[in-house]
């Protein structure tokens, strides 16, 4: 068990609006600039962010008489309006609870249902999918509200900038409990069903945000540092540390609206951004794309990927080719998210992990017994502290197989501490593949045929063959631009594999050609998708267990 009392630090026992714009002192300006725009070029300063944000609860409490507990969604792609519009729901004592841009009517009517929320604040191109599924869940047109910078020339719905005129100084903000009271209502990436939704309440946000300031908030530096933000906003990962930790620390966030390669490289280059923070596929990107080679990224001093494993493979082809080092983090939804962050100077020798525990928290490894398991074996990762969430909304028999009776969150997640207290995250549980007894960490693999020069994306899953009654690794692979995906090539990999691996690990389900390794918008692998694929397929009978897969789809 790691975690001592030696390593706390304190947390204020405020709300997040206390917290972030009542402190009696902060290393930066009021005028400092804290989000960019990387198209326009319209930014917000801490000022002009606490302001709108005020005006705008304000305006909520008098135009829609907005009561303590209401919830506003969020369905936009990354915007610089995005913040001012959180804080300000929360300043009248509102929950946030962003919603996936990728959504369709259908799963957005469900979120909206779910959630109970009062209202929807949108962006311009997710106008009519946002009407339709407010309509679904009951909301009036009145309640939906565009953020960004184009209005709705039709008059369906208004900007949030008509709100603030209703603003009145003599409002008073809401008080919170926050212990207590949430402040945000954010949803499961989904990936093993139907997305669930984590209730984080203000203590949670704040203590988290106090927690990962003692390493990234001791290196990044207000007017030195620029941060690009490419995760999206609506995932907790984007959440924390691209809209909340560049406000508490005073850096700029240059905001983009989604991932592009050729756009990410351009804006590194072209504002010198020294930060960023991405999820393993960028990093794949950054390793292997050959429109990396046509931009300066040489501002870059660090990078931190999280949200899945990330192998030393592929910090390394990063590091040769580029010479920026990256470190990880780790975290999920139920813990508001981090609960450990590398320290800058540890991405070398402690490298594949994802550092040691944060303060305040207290992590044990536990195995299929329950028992605790011993130094530096693996085990599920169980962790207790103020960063654990209340609860799943409306869901308290999940909730219960999630939080132990003492309080700690089984993540479901598998891992080692090393003798220095570094995190290994090996894989979850779910994701094992089970050869005749053995285990097989899918992740492993990934990390292994991604350096692989014929290999541009991989996804390892486990697929049961009645034949021998156990489950066999099966690869589905993106070939680099210009390999032939054929059974040849198919062969090559699988022989390359099986002289770097034990037999229980090899690719005895082969391989599949595949144009795009479905994943998350927080870069997580969808495994669930590609093992529906696999057991729908017939050619899947016909399997040889003891060569490479011949299957095709492109």
């Amino acid at each position: 068990m790691s975690g001592s009392p030696d390593s706390n630090i304190f947390i204020p026992d405020v709300d997040i609006w206390t917290f972030l714009f009542e402190r009696g002192s902060k290393p930066f300006s009021n005028d400092q600039v804290i989000y960019t725009c990387s198209v326009t070029g319209r930014h917000y300063t801490y000022d002009h962010v606490r302001n709108t944000a005020s005006k705008f609860g304000c305006a909520l409490i008098r135009r829609w008489s907005w009561q303590k507990g209401d919830v506003l969604a969020l369905f936009t792609p990354n915007n610089i309006d995005t913040p001012a519009i959180t804080w300000g729901c929360q300043w009248a004592g509102g929950i946030v609870s962003p919603a996936n841009p990728a959504y369709t009517r259908a799963e957005l009517s469900h979120h909206l249902k779910d959630s109970g929320a009062k209202a929807v604040v949108t962006h311009k191109s997710l106008l009519n999918t946002a009407l339709e599924a407010a309509k679904d869940a009951g909301l009036p047109r009145s309640r939906v509200i565009l953020i960004g910078d184009e209005r709705d020339e039709s008059e369906q719905v208004s900007h949030f900038t008509s709100l603030l005129s209703f603003a009145d100084s003599n409002q008073a903000r809401v008080k919170m409990n926050p212990n207590t009271d949430l402040a945000f209502l954010v949803y499961s990436s989904g990936t093993t069903g139907l997305p669930k939704g984590v209730m984080l309440t203000h203590t949670n946000i704040v203590s988290n945000l106090a927690m990962v300031a003692t390493v990234d908030g001791v290196m990044l530096k207000s007017k030195i540092d620029k941060v690009l933000s490419v995760l999206p906003y609506y995932h907790i990962y984007g959440l924390m540390f691209l809209i909340h930790l560049p406000i508490y620390i005073g850096v700029e966030s240059v905001t983009m609206a989604r991932f592009e390669i050729e756009t990410f490289c351009s804006l590194i280059q072209e504002n010198r951004i020294t930060y960023t923070y991405v999820a393993p596929p960028i990093v794949l990107r950054l390793a292997k794309d050959a429109l990396v080679d046509n931009y300066d990224l040489s501002s870059l001093r660090m990078i931190t990927s999280g949200a899945a494993p990330l192998t030393k493979e592929l910090i390394l082809a990063v590091y040769q080719r580029l010479g920026i080092p990256t470190k990880q983090a780790y975290g999920l939804s139920e813990t508001s998210p981090a609960t450990h962050v590398q320290h800058w100077e540890s991405w070398r020798t402690a490298m594949g992990s994802v550092g040691q525990a944060l303060p305040n928290l207290t992590v044990k490894f536990m195995d299929l017994d329950g028992k605790e398991t011993s130094q530096g074996e693996p085990g599920e990762i169980w962790i207790k502290g103020p960063t654990v969430f209340k609860g799943y909304l409306n869901n308290p028999v999940a909730t219960s197989e999630a939080i132990t009776r003492d309080g700690f969150f089984q993540t479901g997640d598998i891992g080692f501490q090393d003798v220095h207290g570094n995190l290994f995250i090996t894989d979850r549980i779910k994701e094992l593949i089970k050869y005749k007894g053995s285990q097989v960490a899918p992740a492993e693999l990934e990390g292994i045929l991604s350096t692989h020069p014929k290999v541009k994306d991989i996804a390892v899953v486990g697929v049961y063959v009645d034949a021998i009654a156990s489950e066999v690794p099966l690869g589905y692979i993106v070939p680099v631009h210009g390999v032939v995906p054929d059974e040849g090539t198919a062969r090559e990999i699988v022989d390359w594999l099986a002289t770097r691996v034990v037999k229980v690990k090899q690719l005895r389900g082969g391989i599949v050609w595949i144009k795009e390794i479905p994943k998350s918008a927080s870069g997580k692998i969808l495994r669930r998708v590609l093992k529906a694929d696999a057991k729908n397929d017939k050619a899947m009978a016909a399997i040889k267990f003891q060569a490479p897969g011949n299957r095709q789809k492109l």
